[in-house]
């Protein structure tokens, strides 16, 4: 028989690894995240976003940041150019239509700025017809993935007659496995589960929420989702109004960067968080060797204490 044996080099920085497939992959000591708390204002030309959003990338390129994290829907400050309110249906149709332009500007900026950019989300038209609320992630490597929205609320479903997607798989990073959820999402505790189960450190929430009760439900389960699956959540939401854009009218946000309750990490399970309603960019560095540490022989051990006789989370392919 074969045995396979590892040692460290300790002249080589402090680094962690974590099992993928099989397979031992190397990750940094620590990452840095950025996360936008993005004002909608309204605009005259799709230019002024675009300068609006490379002015993030480069400020968390600046901070050597590995990540930067936009909000949910923040593309629909693009309505704000048409000369009239558009009814919800000729909306929705409009800001599909810059989804191939939008994409094309956001991988050239992972790649230029060397950053990963988690890019909200964005209402896109599929093939079969349906729109669904689409989250892209732009690596600094070229590679493009998406996450979809898997639970539209009342409202999308009503108001824009969004489906909801299928699919939730966790993104290869050179900083590790990634999950996104998309707001509303994070209010499922089966799908962080889920993301976790296959290999997620950092769950990345963009979310959209019109005033504080809407915007708490989201905190308040990110941070559980971050205490019970002991992984980091990072939270990035719009504000600022867009009186001309129909169900876009006032929006409340408190982005966060959200830690495990334990002591290896921030006293209150937040590692940075962004003043309510005001657009700025939050950071902060995140020890991916405590979060695999605690996750071994922190005080409690959630994932480790699992009672699978009891209980278990199942995703059924569709």
């Amino acid at each position: 028989n074969a045995v396979l044996m590892f040692w460290a080099n300790p002249l080589e920085p402090e680094q962690t690894t974590v099992r993928e497939n099989g397979l031992k992959t190397r990750l940094p000591a620590s990452v840095r995240i950025a996360t936008v708390q993005f004002q909608m204002r309204r605009i005259s030309r799709i230019e002024e976003f675009e300068e609006q959003v490379e002015y993030f990338v480069d400020v968390a390129s600046d901070y050597r940041a590995d990540f930067v994290a936009f909000p949910e829907l923040f593309t629909l400050e693009l309505l704000s150019i048409e000369g009239e309110k558009l009814a919800p249906a000729p909306a929705i149709e409009k800001i599909a239509e810059y989804t191939e332009r939008f994409c094309a500007f956001m991988e050239k900026l992972a790649v230029s700025y060397n950053i990963n950019i988690i890019g909200g989300s964005h209402p896109t038209r599929m093939a079969n017809g349906d729109i669904r609320n689409i989250s892209y992630i732009f690596l600094r490597d070229g590679a493009v993935h998406t996450q979809d929205k898997l639970h539209p609320t009342p409202a999308e479903r009503r108001w824009w007659n969004i489906k909801g997607g299928y699919g939730a798989n966790v993104i290869p990073t050179d900083c590790g496995p990634i999950g996104v959820m998309i707001c509303y999402d994070s209010e499922f505790p089966e799908l962080a589960r889920h993301l976790v189960n296959q290999g997620a450190l950092i769950l990345f929430v963009p979310f959209c929420t019109d005033e504080r009760r809407g915007y708490l439900r989201v905190r308040y389960c990110c941070q559980a989702r971050a205490v019970e699956n002991q992984c980091y959540v990072v939270t990035s939401g719009v504000v600022g109004n867009l009186p001309n854009v129909e169900n876009m009218d006032i929006h409340y946000a408190e982005s966060a960067i959200l830690t495990p309750s334990d002591f290896p990490f921030a006293r209150d399970g937040v590692a940075a968080d962004t003043a309510p309603n005001t657009e700025t960019i939050a950071l902060a560095d995140l020890s991916l060797d405590a979060l695999l540490t605690s996750r071994q022989s922190g005080a409690v051990q959630n994932l480790k204490d699992r009672r699978y006789d009891l209980y278990r989370v199942e995703w059924k392919e569709k």
